[in-house]
Parts: structure tokens; C-alpha cells; sequence
């Protein structure tokens, strides 16, 4: 009785020790199999993006003051960085909009303007998603960026999550 203790904690120390290792082939993942966050080579493009995606979130979740703060943040990180004076107008547009739905208009107009930036910008690490929704936007179609390839609609939130499909990944 007592070797096949000893033998099954030798056994798990031996698992937890291969558990533990780095793993070497999810480098540049986060735990979960989730990618970690893309990194452009300019520190002001990361953050500046890293607000167009806290903004895409709150519209995804239809939080419109959390989306009217992202969008003004995103406006400000945006006057560091060269030729961003149609995205500036656009989190503007955004920021001082008076209602969820036409923040997500603005955002609309927003998401061009930084697929513009992103595509004339050096990614360090990760990869961005381009999605499109048909029917946003009064069904003209719409697009947005993206972290991941999982569908999360900002233009409908959760009336429908999952409407859109990935268009072109960017790295």
C-alpha cells in the first residue's frame, strides 16, 4: 500500500513537472488558447488601438457611457500619431453622440478610418480580424476590427452577437 502511494505521488510531481515547462509551441499565447493582444512597432498606434478595442467591447456589450469614454480616449491617443485627423473627427463623432445606436453609426464611419491606420501600420506581434455585418449600418454592411476571430458584433450587441463574419486577417 505504501509503494503505490509513493509510486502515485512520484507520478503526479513528474506530471506537474511536464505541466510546467514553457510551452514553447503557445508562445505568444495567453492562458485558455486565447492570442494575446496585438502590438504594433509605434507604441502610440498600440495604444490608440488598444482604445478603438475597449470602445468596440462597450458597444458590443451596449454600454454607451463606457463606450463614450473609450471613444474619447481613443481620440486623444490618436492626435500623437501622424495623419489621424478623419479618425480624431470620427471617435469624436462617436464620443459626443447622444444615443447607443448612433454611437454605433459613428462607429461605423470609425472602424474605416482605423482599418485605414492599422493596414499603413507595422504590426510586432499578433493579428488583427477585419469583420463585416451585412445587415448593420441599415443594411449597407459595416465593418470592424477585432483580437480574435470569434464573431462579437458591436453594431447589434447581444440582439445579435454573432451576425458578421471575418473578412481578412491582418499581420
Amino acid at each position: 500500500m505504501r509503494k503505490k502511494a509513493v509510486l502515485m505521488m512520484a507520478l503526479a510531481f513528474v506530471t506537474f513537472g511536464a505541466l510546467a515547462q514553457h510551452d514553447h509551441a503557445g508562445h505568444g499565447k495567453q492562458s485558455g488558447g486565447q492570442q494575446m493582444d496585438p502590438m504594433f512597432k509605434d507604441e502610440a498606434m498600440s495604444k490608440a488601438y488598444g482604445h478603438y478595442i475597449h470602445l468596440k467591447e462597450a458597444l458590443v456589450a451596449s454600454q454607451p457611457d463606457e463606450a463614450k469614454g473609450a471613444a474619447d480616449k481613443l481620440q486623444k491617443s490618436l492626435a500623437s500619431l501622424e495623419n489621424t485627423k478623419s479618425a480624431q473627427a470620427e471617435a469624436g463623432k462617436v464620443a459626443s453622440a447622444s444615443t447607443l445606436d448612433e454611437q454605433r453609426k459613428a462607429f461605423a464611419v470609425l472602424s474605416n478610418e482605423m482599418t485605414t491606420l492599422v493596414k499603413a501600420s507595422t504590426l510586432s506581434m499578433g493579428e488583427i480580424y477585419l469583420e463585416y455585418c451585412p445587415m448593420a449600418n441599415g443594411n449597407t454592411g459595416a465593418f470592424w476590427l477585432s483580437n480574435e476571430k470569434e464573431i462579437k458584433n458591436p453594431y447589434f450587441g447581444d440582439k445579435m452577437l454573432k451576425c458578421g463574419s471575418v473578412k481578412e486577417t491582418i499581420n
